[in-house]
């Protein structure tokens, strides 16, 4: 148990970077930069120990794997495709309104979404990321995820057809952020990589951006939860257990004034652990990664919600409401019992690729208009120039940048 003041201590060194890997990483971004699809192939056989002949999966598959599903995934997954379509429509930039001054928004040409492989068929990512991509209007959608010995599975090649993704790639780790990142002789270059994934697919992302355009550096997924004597234990445990799940580098944050509801909980998460099939994985996450938090009082809490910043915060207090205009940082915000993070993982509608690791200081998730940029247009006529011109000059003068003063000052003299 930690008292706001010593969690606060210890916080200082929970988001350190370990840079070990970054010369690994360097080194297989060079090597595909310089061998291309036969860096991809090797990789694939050294580190997935999976020979591939082709790296790219053909359409045909795509189409086969939606019928290869049952039903309840297939219109679930529907559900969840027009919830978050519904909802990034109601956010997207448009073109602003103006004579002189005005803005056009236009979509990026072509994306690249990276979907992770590993024990858990992430099909949730391909919705969260493609289907805001097709929103905005994006002309190519490409999705590159680890090659697997039985074949990437059914369900994440159904999630890319209901989508719209135009192009799947069988290929993973670093290597595919490179390929992504610089092209190969089978994968075009693309202008953007969003998605999340490991240590080496997030410090690869981080070293080829400025190249690319990137979403974020994705660290471990997190919760932070608040909660008071009013608290249902027994499904706050649950939401404990759904984040550790992960993997053993997820981090449980659990919030209270109320001493014996934060044993309580954690009771009900030791006797709801023995019954999950990723028992180890949970069980090692939260050894190293669980924090229970005492604090004194409200204000207390907002302040150590605050400071985290952690992805996803949800409260379940009987005052959760009073929380929505003082938590300003924080990736997603659940509020109350029926809004748990589990249901905004899947199929609530805003995306769920969020600021990890404190960086909802500074950033924002996913949306829309991440695959969106836009132009300021200034198209001025004579009498507004004339007007703002003698500012511009007087700046420009003291500036002691000359060619943009006479650059001001030979029309406004010519026009005056």
């Amino acid at each position: 148990m930690y008292t706001a003041q010593s969690f606060k201590d210890k916080f200082k060194t929970i988001n350190s970077v370990d840079w070990t890997k970054t010369q690994s990483v360097m080194d297989i971004i060079q090597s595909v930069q310089k061998d291309k699809d036969c860096a991809l192939k090797s990789y694939s056989s050294q580190f997935d120990n999976v020979d591939i002949d082709e790296l790219e999966i053909p359409r045909s598959e795509l189409e086969k794997a939606v019928s290869s599903i049952d039903d309840d995934l297939r219109h679930a997954m529907e559900e969840a495709h027009d919830n978050i379509r519904r909802y990034q429509s109601s956010i997207k930039l448009s073109d602003s309104a103006g004579k002189e001054l005005f803005q056009k928004v236009h979509p990026l040409k072509r994306v690249g979404v990276y979907v992770p492989g590993g024990t858990a068929p992430l099909l949730s990512t391909v919705l969260m990321t493609a289907v805001l991509a097709k929103v905005a209007g994006v002309n190519e959608i490409i999705v590159t995820t680890p090659p697997q010995t039985d074949g990437v599975h059914p369900a994440i090649l159904a999630a890319c057809h209901i989508s719209g993704v135009d192009r799947v790639f069988q290929v993973g780790g670093a290597q595919a952020i490179a390929a992504l990142a610089y092209g190969t002789e089978t994968i075009p270059k693309v202008d953007k990589i969003v998605g999340p994934g490991n240590q080496y697919v997030a410090l690869a992302k981080k070293l080829v951006y400025g190249d690319v355009g990137i979403d974020s550096i994705a660290g471990p997924s997190e919760i932070v939860i608040a909660v008071d004597e009013s608290t249902n234990a027994k499904w706050a445990s649950f939401d404990i257990l759904a984040q550790a799940e992960h993997d053993v580098e997820a981090r449980t944050f659990l919030v209270s004034e109320n001493e014996a509801k934060l044993q309580e909980i954690y009771g009900q998460v030791q006797k709801g652990l023995k019954k999950q099939p990723r028992e180890s994985i949970i069980r090692e996450s939260l050894a190293n990664h669980h924090f229970n938090i005492l604090t004194e009082s409200r204000d207390e809490t907002i302040d150590i919600i605050n400071l985290i910043a952690g992805e996803h915060v949800s409260i379940q207090t009987n005052d959760a409401a009073d929380y929505v205009d003082r938590v300003t940082t924080a990736g997603a915000l659940f509020i109350g019992d029926y809004s748990p993070e589990a249901i905004g993982d899947y199929i609530a509608g805003p995306s769920h690729v969020l600021p990890t690791g404190g960086t909802a200081r500074f950033s924002n998730g996913l949306t829309v208009n991440d695959f969106l940029r836009t132009n300021s247009i200034i198209a001025l006529e004579k009498g507004t120039f004339m007007t703002m011109a003698p500012g511009g000059m007087r700046m420009a003068e003291e500036e002691k940048l000359n060619a943009h003063y006479d650059s001001l000052a030979s029309r406004w003299e010519d026009l005056k």
